[in-house]
């Protein structure tokens, strides 16, 4: 466990925020082979079915990792005040609220696939494929949800190390067991699906054996397990903005897949490679997000408000610099860089536009994403939740529709941009309000 209320603030920032950078960009680099394989061996259909897939997930386990967060923040804000007890209670409570939410949601998703994809108007050689990728994947939710609640609970204990470890030899993992499914037993797109739903399994049960071994304080053991009405309420409080957050974000994913929809499949691949490009390219703001969210949430438990501006002048100047670099080899290695996923010539063209009009404002949703960490680490998640539906729905589903009418594909693509930078201006200003400070579960005199 790691103290970030004493030290160097923008060096604890940085070493909290590296593990989890470093596990993901291997987690990023299996969604890159897995992207790879299917866009190679499989054809661009099945690379359109996965990339439209991906928004139903998200739209159904976004709400329950919006009400992770909110446990996350509470487990922060006790350990900085060293109130251990709640710290555990806490962390009993969120697993059980999320192995039965995970059976649900499998269920549900199970049962309302195939209506979605024709609702978002995915082509008719798409959808069998999407739905069998999809059945399988959503098998594997009760392992999604327990791995990466023990890995939230961790970082809000300041361990963000450990969890790297579980993800790194599960994503070796999922990539050996993609290409044995695929190009050896030709199990095509469910093989995908399968390799995915083992991997997960395998990286959660592991960390609990871990956890229980050498952690005796967290002590996974279900049958000891209680329910901490209190605690729940709590974490509904801060978590439901941010549940309710994620929720609108992944219906508007779903909403502009269906725009993308309207330009046929070699868009819908090019905008499926262009995701998988996006999420390397925006790892390190996501990763410092939830770091200086961590970091807030501790110093607010500590009553040390002093250290919390210097954090965050710190992490936005870090994001500056490593957000140019990757534009700049996003822009100079655009057609290449696509051209890993596929051969068909149309797909290349579409994505590499995607890149020239997208990556340059990479910097720009870097701050925005760590203005958010900092509101979100202070309890203050309705703010957050409320700048995410505006830039979402009010400025990025408009303008990309609107744009896309006239200016064809690359229209939906300067959508984007538009809405990042709304979301800038509107999450600076009220960081420089204070507001966000009387947001706190932890109280001070």
């Amino acid at each position: 466990m790691k103290d970030l209320t004493e030290g160097k603030e923008g060096r604890l920032i940085l070493n909290f925020a590296l593990p989890m950078l470093f596990g993901n960009i291997f987690q990023q680099m299996y969604n890159v082979v897995d992207a790879i394989i299917i866009g190679k061996v499989l054809g661009k259909e099945a690379l359109a079915a996965v990339g439209a897939s991906f928004p139903l997930i998200f739209a159904l386990i976004s709400f329950v990792v919006g009400i992770a967060m909110g446990s996350t923040i509470i487990i922060a804000q006790y350990f900085g005040a060293k109130d251990m007890g709640r710290v555990k209670r806490t962390i009993d409570t969120l697993y059980i609220f999320m192995f039965f939410a995970s059976i649900a949601l499998t269920f549900i998703g199970i049962y309302t696939s195939k209506y979605i994809f024709q609702l978002i108007q995915l082509p008719e050689e798409v959808i069998p494929l999407a739905i069998d990728y999809f059945t399988i994947y959503s098998l594997g939710f009760v392992f999604f949800f327990g791995f990466q609640g023990t890995s939230a609970i961790m970082r809000g204990l300041g361990d963000s190390k450990t969890p790297v470890y579980f993800l790194v030899v599960s994503t070796l993992v999922n990539i050996a067991l993609d290409l044995f499914f695929v190009l050896g037993l030709g199990w095509g797109i469910k093989g995908v699906a399968a390799a995915t739903v083992i991997a997960q399994g395998g990286a959660f049960f592991s960390i609990v054996i871990y956890l229980n071994r050498y952690h005796s304080f967290l002590d996974f053991s279900p049958l000891k397990m209680r329910f901490d009405r209190e605690l729940f309420r709590k974490s509904l409080k801060i978590g439901l903005p941010s549940g309710v957050q994620q929720t609108f974000v992944a219906v508007g994913f779903l909403a502009l897949y269906r725009i993308v929809n309207m330009f046929g499949t070699p868009t819908i691949a090019a905008y499926s490679i262009a995701m998988r490009i996006d999420s390397f390219a925006v790892l390190p703001a996501m990763n410092f997000s939830a770091a200086i969210s961590t970091f807030v949430g501790q110093n607010i438990g500590a009553n040390k408000m002093h250290r919390i501006n210097q954090g965050v002048k710190s992490t936005l100047l870090m994001m500056a610099m490593v957000s140019l670099t990757i534009t700049a080899a996003a822009v100079l290695f655009a057609e290449p860089i696509i051209g890993l996923f596929t051969n068909d010539a149309e797909v290349i063209d579409i994505g590499k536009h995607y890149l020239y009009i997208v990556s340059p404002f990479y910097v720009v949703f870097a701050s925005m994403f760590v203005m958010m960490g900092v509101l979100r680490g202070a309890g203050d998640t309705i703010t957050s939740m409320v700048i995410t539906i505006i830039t979402l729905w009010i400025i990025r589903i408009p303008a990309s529709y609107f744009l896309s009418v006239e200016i064809g594909s690359n229209g939906i693509w300067w959508g984007i941009p538009v809405a990042w930078v709304i979301g800038i201006m509107l999450s600076l200003t009220y960081y420089k309000t204070g507001r966000w400070k009387k947001k706190a579960v932890v109280k001070h005199q």
